[in-house]
């Protein structure tokens, strides 16, 4: 009994831990990534020319903003469901969605078609935010109330 008490003691500490690095991810975000569209996107971006940038610095910076969130996304998921399957099944997922969103994202980009703005603006929202987190926790528990019955 004590030791399933410590066990979820240990669980909600490490969550809480997670989450505070992902926030702190956002909050340091210029300091830690290359990303002009930050400030791009923070004003009237509608009637603006995409900023200046290296491609290759921003597809690394990209990646790595990606892959902290995707860490922090596999861990808080296996926290709360304690589930290899579940593990698996969100890394697949994540690789997968960073391959087709960043493959979409350098379209738009070199495309610099105006009218894409909003579609680029929320294709590096799912590339820098971590969005797959809040849709992966109701989907893999609505998942495992269903194995349940």
């Amino acid at each position: 009994m004590k030791q399933n008490r410590t066990n979820s003691i240990r669980r909600v500490v490490q969550s809480i831990f997670a989450l505070l690095v992902l926030i702190s991810i956002r909050i340091f975000q210029d300091e830690l990534f290359y990303d002009p569209f930050i400030s791009f996107f923070k004003f009237n971006f509608h009637y603006q020319i995409l900023p200046d940038f290296d491609t290759l610095k921003l597809i690394v910076n990209l990646f790595f903003r990606y892959a902290l969130n995707s860490l922090c996304t596999i861990w808080i998921l296996y926290l709360l469901f304690n589930s290899k399957s579940v593990i698996k099944l969100a890394t697949f997922l994540l690789a997968v969605f960073f391959v087709l969103l960043l493959f979409l994202f350098l379209v738009l980009i070199h495309a610099e078609i105006q009218s894409n703005y909003m579609l680029l603006f929320y294709v590096r929202r799912f590339l820098i935010q971590p969005i797959f987190l809040l849709l992966f926790i109701p989907a893999f528990y609505y998942q495992t109330l269903r194995k349940k019955n």
